[in-house]
């Protein structure tokens, strides 16, 4: 509903990390708004980058995307800087980004801001075809309670709350939620990507003077899902296929000071 003009003038920071209006950013920048994710439906990080012009996602399995921008998608998106709230999700290890580790509270999201081309002058070196940059609501927007819940035949239940307090000068929120997914359909008859995940985090934000704000935020989760490995041996049969369960946990935190 925004005209040309209001379109020109809505702020992003995934450019030169500083707020300024899309229109005079030197770069290939596309934003996907709060009321669009809610009138999505969609309910992983992978499902709302669909909706963004420039970028690929398919689904491997219950549990995997291959996300790439330009056409150099791959199950690790190594060629694509992920960041949650300036936070890299880049995984120096592996070199890559694992999608089913990374998650927020959808509610939560303001916006999506995806730069199509090179960044690494701004970023660094991984990103090489673009950035990604999933930025969360401040907590003086997400005061009060929130319940969400979700049931069917694939997305076998979700259950989501929030609840957000404060005033003008310092303002919480504390969430949680869960899910359980079943496999998808495989021509093998092996259904073994089913997928469970819990998550709960915190964010806090604080208006120290009139130029001074700080951000305290953390995140933990737990998840276990299904995968199929192959696995090469010198003889006959030289690759067979297991199936299995990975289990993995992790969390993070986060401060950051403005002025």
């Amino acid at each position: 509903q925004l005209t040309l003009e209001e379109l020109s003038q809505v702020q992003v920071t995934s450019v030169t990390k500083e707020p300024i209006s899309a229109f005079r950013t030197p770069a290939s920048i596309s934003v996907l708004t709060s009321d669009q994710i809610r009138q999505s439906g969609a309910r992983t990080i992978p499902d709302l980058l669909r909706l963004m012009p420039g970028v690929n996602v398919a689904q491997i399995s219950s549990n995997s995307w291959a996300v790439g921008i330009r056409g150099f998608e791959s199950g690790l998106s190594r060629s694509v800087l992920v960041l949650i709230d300036g936070r890299s999700v880049y995984t120096p290890l592996f070199r890559g980004v694992y999608w089913d580790m990374q998650d927020v509270m959808i509610e939560d999201i303001d916006r999506i801001e995806i730069i199509a081309g090179p960044g690494g002058t701004i970023w660094g070196s991984n990103a090489v075809n673009g950035v990604i940059n999933i930025i969360t609501k401040n907590a003086r927007e997400t005061h009060g309670t929130l319940i969400s819940a979700q049931a069917g035949n694939v997305e076998q239940g979700a259950l989501a709350w929030r609840y957000g307090g404060g005033d003008d000068r310092f303002s919480y929120r504390v969430y949680g939620k869960g899910f359980t997914r079943g496999p998808q359909e495989h021509l093998d008859g092996q259904d073994f990507d089913d997928w469970r995940r819990g998550q709960l985090g915190f964010r806090a934000d604080s208006r120290l003077s009139n130029r001074d704000e700080l951000t305290i935020q953390g995140d933990m989760y737990a998840a276990e899902g299904g995968e199929a490995l192959q696995i090469s041996t010198y003889s006959p049969p030289a690759i067979s296929t297991k199936y299995g369960n990975k289990e993995f946990n992790g969390g993070n935190l986060v401060a950051a000071w403005r002025r």
